[in-house]
């Protein structure tokens, strides 16, 4: 059995990490970090979608390229399918490292 002497002599266990490391760690683990992401999201697709619009949507995840969207009705869905290309292309400019690929709407609560 060896005794150490003081903490210098210890072996140890871990390496020291960096604070902001340790932060962005915990963070990810929490989930806050896909919080912050979808605020981001949310924030885009107002933009390229206008305020009027926006209000009766609500952005989702981004699948394997895929924005789900639920809508309030399926007049927003059909006006919304129209401008898909637009929108695509918009959200590609304020969001290019999400890589969308296409948008699929779905009629649900957005409240």
């Amino acid at each position: 059995m060896h005794v150490y002497g003081d903490d210098s002599e210890r072996p140890r266990r871990y390496e020291p990490q960096r604070m902001a490391d340790v932060v962005a760690g915990l963070m990810a683990r929490r989930g806050y970090g896909r919080l912050q992401a979808a605020a981001v999201a949310d924030e885009a697709w107002g933009e390229a979608l206008g305020e009027k619009l926006a209000r009766h949507t609500r952005p989702g995840a981004v699948k394997r390229g895929v924005l789900e969207v639920l809508v309030r009705n399926s007049a927003v869905m059909q006006e919304l399918t129209f401008q898909k290309k637009k929108l695509i292309k918009k959200l590609l400019q304020l969001l290019p490292n999400e890589k969308i690929k296409d948008i699929k709407f779905r009629v649900g609560s957005v409240d």
